[in-house]
């Protein structure tokens, strides 16, 4: 009797041949199929050779060589692909079978899917994977959401393949229905965003204030790596800065400035405005990106916009580093407090019930943003599950009143020397905000109720109550209708 596979994949570009390798690893038999069916030959031929992996030259080979209910791995681009393939995959399976998909998909079209294939007595999950080519093949970080009923069948799969923490806790545990899997996987790569933007502004800032080589630098991320920003992004950038090439020349010399992007990061901060949630930091870290693509203008613009004239700095080096290492760390701190600000938004908005704490942990490891500081982000949920913002939690508040005159004192030589740092400035605008009792508001709204009778709320009233002024004695007493976009 043909012997079955516990799961199948389909898709063979480097993502899903590195899961597949995964699962043989951790004793699991896969079968594979590829659009371009000579791709799974050159596979078995190559790196999967000699495994427990079978090669289906056609999808129903393919579906018929899985154990039931049959559990389908979908690795293939995000969009058309994914439908295209949902809607071949229907008509061979059956009622109990599972369909996942692990791209980097938009969380509503999840949220369709999970429903139409429900709708089709078959379950669907909607997982991110984060990790890249390494975390796919070693251990990624998985974020599985959808149907729940499907969970119990892919658990082992899924938590044997994932990254491990302390304790050996799985970097893996179901997230909700619908699209919520989708949607962390999205904060994540928002707050990535952030990250990536933070990291290149301490980049810059020692580069062209204080002049540092990229050896200098290269030792300056190295001590960095060692205590609360040890993390993996700091950790390959640690890498790059020293990496050379054949003609002994550093390669991160070389490279264009112009930065791509996929558009987790652009959906991210559309959410948040959909959600209302103040994502400024992460939405900067979108517009640098978009204003580094667009080299040409900024090369013309640099020889007639003008700025400060490059001074050298003469101040202590040592403890400008300092204040740039606490200024990155709070900003780090704020980037995450507006990726869970609108978690929780979210999750409110879809009837979700998210696991904070449980989201750190599967950050933890195995994906790009992994960090000892996720550490205290979980202890910060365990403490108080319903916490607002973490940075009311008593560790990280008092971490920011330790960073935040470094932190301005940074941002001040930046400024004054023309050296932009948008998601640092982002960071502590924030801070500000969210710490100050009284905005100027109150003369918006008057603005608002002013030319188009918007009405206001008073400080001396109960809230709910909406009055208005008739502001030049020429207006009635018709106001509009009161509501938030």
């Amino acid at each position: 009797m043909k012997q079955l596979s516990d799961i199948g994949l389909i898709g063979l570009a480097v993502m899903g041949e590195n899961l597949v390798l995964n699962m043989e690893s951790k004793g699991f038999r896969v079968s594979v199929f590829n659009r371009t069916v000579e791709k799974v030959d050159r596979f078995l031929e190559g790196r999967g050779k000699g495994l427990n992996i079978y090669g289906a030259h056609s999808l129903e080979d393919f579906v018929a060589s899985l154990a039931t209910p049959r559990k389908v791995f979908l690795m293939v681009k995000a969009g058309a692909a994914v439908d295209a393939f949902i809607d071949r995959l229907i008509p061979v399976l059956e009622p109990g079978d599972i369909i996942i998909d692990g791209g980097n998909t938009h969380f509503p079209d999840t949220a369709r899917r999970t429903a139409y294939v429900e709708s089709k007595g078959l379950l669907y999950i909607g997982t991110g994977v984060s990790g890249g080519e390494e975390g796919a093949l070693k251990g990624p970080s998985m974020m599985p959401g959808g149907s729940p009923a499907a969970w119990p069948y892919v658990k082992p799969i899924f938590q044997s393949i994932c990254a491990k923490v302390e304790g050996d806790s799985p970097c893996c545990d179901w997230v909700g229905e619908g699209g919520a899997g989708h949607f962390v996987k999205m904060v994540h790569n928002g707050i990535e965003y952030g990250d990536i933007q933070l990291i290149c502004e301490c980049y810059q800032i020692m580069k062209d204030i204080l002049g540092m080589s990229n050896e200098e630098m290269h030792e300056t991320f190295a001590e960095w790596n060692r205590g609360d920003l040890d993390s993996y992004l700091i950790e390959i950038t640690r890498d790059i800065l020293a990496k050379k090439d054949g003609d002994d020349r550093y390669v991160l010399d070389y490279i264009l400035d112009t930065a791509g992007q996929k558009g987790t990061g652009k959906w991210t901060a559309i959410s948040a405005l959909d959600q209302g949630v103040p994502l400024t930091l992460i939405g900067e870290s979108v517009f640098a990106r978009c204003l580094s693509a667009q080299k040409e203008e900024r090369v013309a613009a640099s020889e007639v916009l003008e700025g400060p004239a490059p001074v050298k700095f003469t101040g202590d080096r040592k403890a400008f580093l300092e204040d740039l290492r606490r200024a990155l760390f709070a900003a780090k701190v704020v980037s995450y407090a507006q990726g869970y600000a609108l978690m929780r938004a979210a999750a409110r908005e879809y009837g979700w019930n998210l696991n904070y704490g449980g989201i750190a942990l599967m950050w933890r490891g195995g994906c790009i943003i992994r960090s000892v500081f996720l550490g205290r982000i979980k202890e910060a949920f365990d403490k108080d599950p319903d916490i607002a913002n973490i940075l009311l939690d008593p560790y990280f508040s008092g971490k920011l009143a330790e960073a935040q005159q470094g932190w301005r004192n940074v941002l001040c030589t930046a400024m004054q020397n023309g050296v932009p740092a948008p998601c640092m400035t982002a960071g502590l605008q924030y801070y500000d905000g969210y710490r100050c009792k009284r905005l100027p508001a109150n003369l918006l709204q008057a603005q608002r109720d002013f030319f188009g009778a918007h009405t206001y709320e008073r400080t001396d009233r109960p809230r709910g109550e909406f009055f208005h002024t008739n502001w030049t004695g020429h207006g009635g007493d018709t106001v509009s209708s009161t509501y938030n976009a």
